[in-house]
């Protein structure tokens, strides 16, 4: 028989009730070694991340590695989207190793998480392939995450990819939690962001609202 299409989403995609993101160690000693994207470009998706979090209230962990005595503070472009919220500091490379984390993990009670952070063959490895490992379903932001040379960064998104995490981009899971223009309390909010931190996407947006009214959806 043939199928019957229906107008639903299908399983895979994120919303922003269903899964705990963990923003992991963007600090600045992190950074400075950080070749596989340029520092710009990471801190512009960091913040997207960050700030698409924030605004449709997923459940985030901010965690940093030794930031007194080493690594330094988080991004503001991380952090200030979240006021108030406390940085959980570790001693432990792979975020999944401690026990505040996942007390925080344990307490949010979402199967699905959304890694993204520094080092890439490191910090984002440990969690994903220790969360996989215990029966999570895993994602991870590719282009908000970072590594020592190309090579590290490719070789730890592969490896990831096979044991079975799911890459995506910053700017797609923006819009992955918008997924519907029509959705008009949170139209303003995501291409605001869009603006800001979307690129020549954020650009185009400005554009035709400045030049011609346009937007999409009709809003």
């Amino acid at each position: 028989m043939p199928l019957t299409a229906t107008p639903a989403p299908g399983p895979q995609l994120l919303a922003p009730r269903d899964h705990t993101l963990i923003l992991i160690d963007f600090q600045s000693q992190m950074a400075f070694a950080t070749q596989s994207i340029d520092g710009v470009g990471l801190r512009n998706n960091a913040g997207l991340v960050a700030s698409a979090a924030a605004g449709f209230g997923v459940s985030t962990i901010l965690t940093t590695v030794a930031e007194k005595s080493f690594s330094g503070p988080m991004f503001t472009e991380v952090t200030a989207p979240f006021p108030g919220q406390a940085m959980l500091d570790r001693t432990s490379m792979n975020c999944w190793e401690d026990t505040g984390v996942i007390a925080q993990v344990n307490e949010f009670g979402k199967d699905r998480i959304v890694l993204a952070g520094l080092w890439t063959g490191v910090c984002i490895v440990g969690p994903a392939l220790s969360a996989i490992a215990q029966g999570y379903e895993v994602y991870f932001i590719a282009d908000a995450c970072g590594d020592i040379s190309a090579e590290a960064h490719e070789r730890a998104v592969q490896r990831m990819i096979q044991a079975g995490a799911r890459p995506m981009t910053a700017l797609q899971y923006l819009l992955e939690l918008q997924r519907d223009w029509g959705r008009s309390e949170t139209y303003d909010m995501t291409t605001g962001i869009a603006k800001i931190f979307g690129g020549g996407y954020g650009l185009g947006i400005t554009y035709a609202r400045t030049m011609f009214g346009a937007s999409e959806g009709g809003h």
